[in-house]
């Protein structure tokens, strides 16, 4: 490939990334499909039909990474998540803190996200914030404070974290055969629980869970195939077109909302352009609010009062340094990164559902003590 074609497959990379959002924000905004809201229903009413529709996601999105990788069609460890650092004090203790501020935020980014553009000035205010919050600690001031702490901590495997490669190098064979034993065995014990309950085989439940999870393996397609350049013009090295972190992406949304307001704050600086990340979280948000349009749900939305407003701003800073800190959310890390078989994805979506019952038995005291 030319360099004068770049622009115009840059520009497809986008588009195919934002027509797949736009979809998937409908249809969170139709299913109410949230983590934070699955953990409190589960928790609080005996009802795990949002968890099923989330670990439905996740077994799809894992079928679907690694069987397109095992076909060569995706470079399975070009993703941020495979590296060969674990830094696992920052998985645990970013999960937690963003756990935590989900709950207290009323939803994870992601969430906030599908309420904005159902009519939610509450949500507005926690990406704000949370926006502020990342950028910082991408590389502000508490980007100093995690690179002096947490990230000290790590345990190095050569050949990267990733379940697959890890197998291949103790007991031997080829990565792409474990890639389709692992991830047949996850995802076949993830779906033989879902569908365990009644509820887990209602199209309630399989409808939202299929989309969310084939969402995923599309972006994942889009960054890692439609977007790649085995051999860059410009530098003659392998590139993944218009993705922030250089490596290939799928949907996240901690890091892509800072990245979106430095954009809108820069605009005119050239050197500010639009990524895969930013475009994702814009179709969210519109495919939520064409959903809300449609089946009549916009409605305007403030904050109760003072109280109110202090406790989602504290939650959207914990959300916003967490997830950093923790290297993605709760589809980031929880859906994206655990479908590349990552132990660091692993461990931090086992730390933010800890943190997200903290978060809950915060409220619930909180409760009972007003």
């Amino acid at each position: 490939m030319d360099e004068a074609s770049l622009p115009a497959l840059t520009r497809h990379v986008l588009l195919a990334a934002f027509g797949v959002s736009v979809l998937l924000g409908a249809l969170c905004q139709r299913s109410r499909f949230c983590t934070m809201g699955a953990i409190a229903d589960a928790r609080t009413l005996g009802d795990w039909r949002r968890v099923r529709m989330w670990v439905l996601a996740i077994a799809v999105a894992t079928l679907g990474f690694n069987g397109l990788s095992a076909a060569g069609l995706l470079p399975a460890g070009a993703s941020i998540y495979t590296g060969t650092r674990l830094l696992w004090l920052s998985a645990l203790v970013g999960g937690v803190l963003f756990g935590f501020g989900m709950v207290l935020a009323s939803g994870c980014i992601s969430r906030n996200l599908v309420r904005c553009g159902a009519g939610s000035l509450k949500a507005l205010v926690v990406l704000c914030v949370a926006a502020i919050a990342a950028g910082a600690t991408l590389r502000g001031i508490t980007a100093v404070l995690r690179v002096a702490t947490v990230e000290r901590f790590a345990i190095e495997f050569p050949q990267g974290q990733a379940l697959p490669t890890l197998m291949a190098a103790q007991l031997g064979g080829a990565d792409g055969a474990w890639l389709l034993a692992l991830a047949a065995l996850v995802a076949g014990g993830l779906v033989a629980w879902v569908l365990r309950d009644t509820a887990g085989r209602t199209a309630e439940v399989w409808l939202p869970g299929l989309g969310v999870g084939l969402a995923i393996v599309a972006l994942w397609w889009v960054s890692g195939h439609l977007g790649y350049l085995p051999e860059d013009p410009r530098t003659l090295e392998p590139a993944f077109l218009a993705t922030n972190s250089r490596h290939m992406e799928s949907l996240s949304t901690i890091a892509p909302v800072a990245y979106a307001l430095d954009w809108l704050l820069m605009f005119s600086d050239q050197s500010k352009t639009l990524t895969l990340g930013i475009v994702s979280v814009a179709g969210l948000l519109v495919g939520a609010a064409l959903m809300a349009w449609r089946d009549r749900s916009f409605r305007w939305e403030g904050f109760a009062n003072v109280r109110d407003l202090g406790i989602h701003l504290v939650g959207a800073v914990c959300m916003g340094v967490g997830g950093i800190v923790a290297m993605g959310c709760t589809i980031g890390q929880g859906i994206t990164g655990v479908s590349t078989l990552s132990l660091g994805s692993a461990l931090t979506l086992a730390a933010m559902a800890g943190g997200a019952v903290i978060g809950l038995r915060y409220q619930e005291w909180r409760i009972d003590r007003e």
